[in-house]
């Protein structure tokens, strides 16, 4: 009985702590503290200190307000102008912060209920497999940890009324080796949907540190949302200035560069590793590129559009743009990819003005359930 009811003290502090998240999803969703503190399946988020008020009792009679000896009007304070006996007023604050782990799963489901995301509808062929064991009968061979054992004690009873060896006023029942039963089974490979994220970023001399810093919150969100929708995915990380390369996820957070900006190198190398790892029938491929839209020239720009149609575009479920705001980037890439693709429904570009713009951005990459 205990235990069902700190079950239930435990599950109504989580819808408290699930409410105060959702209520406060803006200022968590600019916050880049949280991507050092994501773990492998969950996230501690410091939250203002959660008190459940509660009576406290104590004994009869051992003073306290409202008990003991005292007059009408008395001081509680003591006699005349004497300072009781507790702790000087202080002019600093308490420390009432709350460290509180939440799961990737979790934190999906209320950013999908907050930006009311659709689920993604995936394409492609569900071509990876998992295998999963699955019992389908008796049979009277097999390893002992899985001998049945209400067929077996069957098995035996039978045997033993058979050959009238059955004793009704001494029921003992002893299986011998031919009395065993096993459960049997078989594995069935289980289809699964597989997506890979191609996060591409700007890393050039235009793109400052607040820039940079918006982009890698608005990918953890991201990636916390699409891999909560996927049973099998994977991530690339992209980093450019006039040059594009692979790195890790560590490195891709952390990389502090500068220089020229030659976008067409990131989609080029976007489009070699398509072409190299994901077969795009068995992928859902969702390339996001993020940059303050400066570009080395018109060429480039034109060239972005050739590897776009010819190679992206034709296998991505979708193709994100985010265009992060920036006092040096001339923000002119957005207007030339709305301008290109005009409706196109395969190309969604977003533009970023300041972190509070995180929260919108997502919601135009992610809202249509691609």
């Amino acid at each position: 009985m205990a235990m069902h009811k700190i079950e239930g003290d435990h599950a109504r502090f989580r819808d408290i702590v699930r409410g105060r998240i959702r209520k406060e999803l803006r200022r968590f969703l600019t916050n880049g503290e949280l991507v050092g503190r994501k773990g492998k399946d969950a996230v501690s988020i410091p939250l203002p200190q959660i008190d459940i008020p509660r009576f406290k009792f104590g004994q009869k009679q051992t003073g306290g307000v409202g008990q003991g000896d005292g007059e009408i009007g008395q001081s509680l304070g003591g006699d005349g102008d004497e300072a009781g006996q507790g702790a000087k007023a202080g002019d600093k604050p308490g420390d009432h912060i709350l460290e509180v782990e939440v799961s990737l799963k979790e934190l999906a489901e209320i950013l999908g209920e907050e930006l009311a995301l659709p689920r993604i509808q995936p394409k492609g062929k569900n071509v990876v497999q998992t295998e999963k064991s699955r019992y389908i009968g008796i049979r009277s061979v097999g390893p002992e940890s899985l001998r049945h054992f209400r067929r077996t004690f069957k098995a035996a009873l039978l045997r033993q009324v058979a050959s009238g060896t059955y004793d009704p006023l001494n029921p003992v029942i002893i299986p011998e080796r031919e009395d065993r039963r096993y459960r049997s089974w078989e594995v069935k490979p289980i289809p699964e949907n597989s997506a890979v994220l191609m996060y591409m970023m700007d890393v050039s001399g235009s793109m400052g540190e607040e820039q940079k810093e918006i982009v890698r919150i608005e990918a953890f969100w991201l990636d916390t949302w699409l891999r909560s929708q996927y049973k099998n995915i994977q991530s690339v990380y992209i980093v450019h200035d006039a040059e594009a390369k692979e790195v890790d996820e560590h490195t891709f957070y952390h990389l502090r560069e500068s220089g020229g900006t030659k976008i067409s190198s990131a989609y080029s190398l976007c489009s070699r590793i398509i072409k190299e790892r994901y077969n795009p029938a068995e992928w859902n491929i969702y390339p996001f590129h993020f940059s303050d839209g400066d570009n080395w020239g018109a060429d480039d720009t034109s060239l972005c559009f050739k590897i776009l149609d010819e190679e992206i575009l034709p296998n991505a479920n979708v193709f994100c743009y985010g265009q992060v705001r920036s006092a040096y980037g001339s923000g002119k890439f957005k207007e030339d990819l709305d301008g290109h693709y005009g409706d196109d429904e395969r190309v969604i570009t977003s533009d970023i003005s300041s972190a509070d713009g995180i929260m919108d951005s997502i919601r135009d990459f992610l809202g249509k359930g691609k």
